[in-house]
């Protein structure tokens, strides 16, 4: 694969709506092309300290920023007709189809394609790696994942490991 979008979400409670930040990172021919990265107000605007203390954010970080339909409808043109690709995709594929749903909004049938699933068919827990975790994988592929869940971090780690794996 050498067209796609590498995706990533943070969330500010355990609600899949309550997307707080997006990464997104486009490669055209193999190369990353674009970088984007959005806050967002989430829905319901309230923050678990689990989630704060996972990736920082705070509501004070996002009660001044747009909600999802306007920072989609921004996006959303950038990764037109591209596949999606996520590490542990079904979280991240669960998060847009909970918003659009969520917002009345369309949703475009995104075809997602996961770095997780594929590192498992790759590598093989206890003999080429510990676990199959974002950071983990990124490390096997080279990549130095030094800002963990913050939403850019995330999916250019994930864009790297598509290029190898994918």
């Amino acid at each position: 694969m050498t067209d796609f979008a590498a995706i990533d979400f943070e969330t500010a409670n355990g609600h899949r709506t309550s997307v707080c930040s997006v990464g997104v990172v486009i490669v055209r021919k193999g190369k990353i092309t674009e970088k984007i990265y959005r806050l967002i107000q989430p829905e319901p605007n309230w923050y678990h300290w689990k989630n704060t203390e996972i990736h920082g954010l705070t509501i004070e970080d996002t009660d001044n920023a747009p909600v999802f339909p306007d920072v989609w409808r921004e996006i959303a043109p950038h990764i037109a007709g591209l596949p999606l690709v996520a590490h542990n995709s079904p979280f991240d594929e669960g998060c847009l189809r909970a918003t659009h749903r969520c917002y009345g909004m369309n949703y475009p049938d995104y075809k997602f394609h996961c770095t997780c699933q594929a590192a498992r068919r790759m590598f093989k827990k206890g003999i080429d790696c510990e676990n199959h975790q974002l950071h983990t994988i990124s490390a096997l592929c080279s990549y130095d994942l030094t800002n963990h869940h913050h939403a850019l971090a995330d999916a250019e780690a994930c864009a790297v490991i598509a290029m190898k794996i994918l």
